[in-house]
């Protein structure tokens, strides 16, 4: 009988694998053996020993029978922690002072096994040595094939002929883990050589301009003289959509407009015509307009159309929607709902939460996962109502990543068995938005009608629900009837009840909120599903940013990192100074304020600001706290991934571009730092640095 080695990339997903491949009858054993007062023991079984040096990982013993792959074999199961590997430059490098910043670019790298993990690939080597194959199970994207090439390189070490494949699998549901078992795959070299290029890239232009600014700039005051001021090809664009929102509202002029209202009373129901122009700026062309209605006393009805409408329910759940949402509705950031995420994952509850796919395979029986939410006092009867007849396809969305499903409930737990409340919303939120899914989309009935007043058009819309449908699953969304319209007749003729001028007030978009941000990350190609927290996280730890309550008063900060002063809030559209243009049209005079929202939005520090308009001010070509060196770096990893462009050639041409970025900085440091000290007087006032 041969001997298989398996190595999952986590303790959880290694001891979920060996439950289902094992039946549940399998051994943990550790390769130390224990003193005891009366000689050395070796426990098995219930005591569940931990590899020596390392408490989390163990190694879990059973047969298996891999069918035609490599017939029924002894299986040893463990697991590495994440990356088992780092990248590093060379120890006489490492040193913030032991060379020119500059010449990080080109520096020796040192790529081993990370000190505190030297335990865990001893183990791997050990049970390697007699192996005929490598079984990875790792998580099916990029990093988890960078991770299977470092398992690999590990375990060849005493054993070079070593057979090395992977498992493809989303979840660990039993039947998923069993097929996966029978079916293994090569590592996709492509995939890990795109980590490698990242990983390297990262590592030198992050390290040479961190450093490079860092020190620059930690001599102009206390304030500056402990922090680290980093640099990230994605946290600066992130932070730059930050900045840019901040001044479009600190620099919004608002304007007022002007505008006709026109309301009608009829069978005790009050309607209200929007006007098809909806507003101008011109007072007095206003009133004019407004004279020439009056003067023609009468409206006509022009347009009469009652059709049938919907909404929509939502597409299958991405990385991307759970964040925007979690952070909307589960009160958590995007971090704290992946993290959550990843531990319902773990513990075999819910599918692989990093998946751009929207679209379900037509493989997965969905009304098996439906019937296994039937006893939920919650949704259980909506499950079971589904699956009596009310089940409906999934809409198919149009990306699939080609590696995980859509987000989705793989089994039922009741709340009390999980850990946490947060465990429980995120949980809840993951089984609600799938049975929508699987859902009829809501219906509804639209009215509208179209009257001609004078010379001017005016509109008004009903709207009646007719079945929710979805919506009774799904409290995340809101579609409501509006006050039913009575009946009007193409043609007919009334006098409106009033007919006056309405005047308002243009107010600034709001500033933005973790939904949005992620929205935009997401857009312009900053980072990936699986990173954007991360970025939003780092940029709120180096006091780039703060958050406060949307509309509220400015977050509370000190010195260096202040936050720059909002000047009010709002959303939509309307004209700006300064950066950029845009605000909206409301009807509540200068008000603005958003009120009564308890999402946090992100503001600046003047620390922020001073970086961003400082590489500004530098005058790159293309400007550091823009997406799009980041997007095309981006661009060029999934070139590698195709295999389109090699990993050599994505590092040297990207390095060649930073390198002339850095160069230019170094030149006009004083720039920088001029930008920093003006932004930190106007914010602290003369005499105060």
């Amino acid at each position: 009988m041969g001997y298989i080695l398996a190595v999952a990339e986590k303790p959880s997903i290694s001891k979920a694998v060996a439950q289902h491949l094992s039946g549940g009858r399998f051994t943990t054993v550790s390769t130390e053996l224990l003193k005891h007062p009366i000689g050395y023991l070796h426990f098995t079984d219930s005591y569940q020993l931990s590899i020596p040096g390392n408490k989390y990982v163990k190694n879990y013993e059973f047969d298996f029978a891999f069918g035609s792959s490599w017939g029924r074999c002894k299986v040893t199961m463990t697991s590495v922690l994440g990356h088992l590997k780092t990248l590093d430059f060379e120890k006489q490098y490492q040193s913030w002072k032991s060379c020119p910043p500059g010449s990080l670019f080109d520096a020796p790298t040192d790529y081993s096994v990370d000190k505190e993990k030297t335990s865990i690939a001893k183990n791997i080597e050990s049970k390697a040595r007699d192996a005929k194959a490598l079984f990875i199970w790792t998580d099916c994207d990029r990093e988890g094939e960078h991770i299977g090439t470092e398992i690999r390189e590990v375990a060849r070490r005493h054993n070079p002929r070593l057979d090395v494949k992977r498992a493809r699998f989303s979840n660990v549901e039993r039947a998923h883990v069993l097929q996966a078992a029978q079916n293994p795959i090569d590592i996709d070299e492509r995939q890990a050589n795109a980590v490698a290029a990242r990983m390297e890239l990262d590592l030198r232009i992050g390290a040479a301009l961190t450093r490079l600014q860092t020190l620059s700039l930690q001599t102009m005051g206390p304030q500056l003289a402990d922090l680290v001021l980093s640099y990230g090809s994605c946290q600066f664009p992130t932070l730059g959509f930050v900045v840019d929102r901040y001044f479009r509202v600190k620099n919004f002029v608002a304007e007022t407009f002007w505008l006709i209202s026109v309301k009608y009373q009829r069978n005790d129901i009050n309607v209200s015509f929007n006007w098809d122009r909806v507003h101008l700026f011109d007072r007095m062309a206003v009133t004019v307009l407004l004279e020439r209605c009056l003067a023609a006393q009468t409206a006509t009805v022009i347009k009469l159309e009652r059709k049938p409408t919907s909404n929509r329910k939502p597409l299958p759940l991405t990385t991307l929607e759970l964040q925007q949402m979690g952070t909307r509705y589960l009160r958590m950031d995007s971090q704290k709902v992946m993290r959550v995420a990843e531990e319902l994952y773990n513990k075999g509850f819910i599918s692989y939460p990093r998946t751009e796919t929207d679209q379900f395979s037509p493989e997965i029986d969905l009304k098996k996962l439906v019937e296994k939410q039937k006893p939920d006092h919650r949704w259980g009867q909506y499950a079971e109502g589904l699956l009596n007849g009310n089940f409906r396809s999934p809409r198919a969305g149009r990306h699939n990543d080609q590696a995980h499903p859509p987000i989705h409930p793989v089994a039922y737990v009741k709340p009390e068995a999980l850990e946490n409340d947060e465990q429980r919303r995120v949980y809840e939120f993951v089984a609600r938005h799938f049975l929508a899914c699987c859902s009829e989309d809501a219906k509804g009935e639209s009215t509208k009608v179209g009257i001609k007043y004078g010379d001017e058009f005016f509109h008004a819309n009903g709207l009646i629900v007719l079945e929710r449908n979805y919506l009774d699953v799904y409290p995340y969304r809101k579609w409501e009837s509006s006050r039913q319209l009575p009946e009007f007749v193409m043609g007919e003729t009334f006098v409106p009840s009033e007919a006056n001028i309405v005047e308002g007030k243009t107010t600034p978009p709001g500033y933005l909120s973790e939904p949005d941000l992620l929205g935009l990350m997401e857009a312009n190609g900053i980072g990936t599903d699986a990173t954007m927290a991360e970025h939003i996280a780092k940029i709120k730890e180096r006091n780039y940013v703060v958050t406060q309550s949307g509309g509220g008063s400015t977050a509370s900060a000190s010195n260096d990192v202040e936050a720059s002063d909002p000047q009010g809030s709002g959303r939509g559209r309307g004209r700006g100074r300064g950066r950029g243009r845009g605000g909206s049209a409301g009807t509540q005079g200068a008000g603005g304020r958003a009120t009564g929202n308890a999402m946090q939005v992100f503001i600046p520090t003047t620390l922020g600001v001073a970086l961003i308009e400082g590489y500004e001010a530098v005058g790159f070509e293309t400007s550091l706290s823009k997406p799009f060196l980041r997007k095309e770096m981006e661009l060029k990893m999934k070139a590698i991934c195709a295999g389109t462009k090699t990993k050599n050639d994505v590092v040297q041409e990207t390095l060649e571009q930073y390198r002339e970025v850095f160069v230019r900085t170094s030149q006009q440091i004083d720039v920088l730092k001029a930008v920093r000290y003006r932004s930190h007087q106007e914010s602290l006032g003369p005499g105060q640095f």
